[in-house]
């Protein structure tokens, strides 16, 4: 099992991300909004690993961020620009830099 989650809406979002990590990351895709059982299972399969969220900077990933943040206190946040809106349409550069910060990215030492 990986050590790190990463938390993403939607299958874009996670294929995006997938092209940029460098180390093996477990991504999760909520797919919206989450049902209380739907955010159970996945807060029991992520005990005890480092967790980071990633979601658009929009109304819904707003929503979903403030969800995640009740649920998962100790979750680190990292945030899109408004400009870019969603994960999946943030300029790859972009995408890297932030990654970077706490993953191994591709092309990057």
């Amino acid at each position: 099992m990986d050590e790190k989650v990463l938390i993403v809406e939607g299958t874009n979002d996670r294929k995006r991300v997938k092209q940029i990590l460098d180390e093996p990351v477990d991504i999760i895709c909520t797919n919206g909004t989450l049902s209380d059982e739907k955010l159970e299972t996945i807060i029991l399969s992520i005990e005890d690993r480092d967790v980071y969220i990633l979601v658009d900077a929009d109304d819904a990933g707003e929503k979903l961020r403030k969800q995640l943040k009740r649920e998962l206190p100790n979750a680190t946040h990292l945030y899109t620009l408004k400009g870019y809106g969603q994960v999946e349409t943030t300029p790859i550069d972009y995408l890297t830099e932030l990654l970077n910060a706490y993953f191994f990215v591709k092309g990057r030492l």
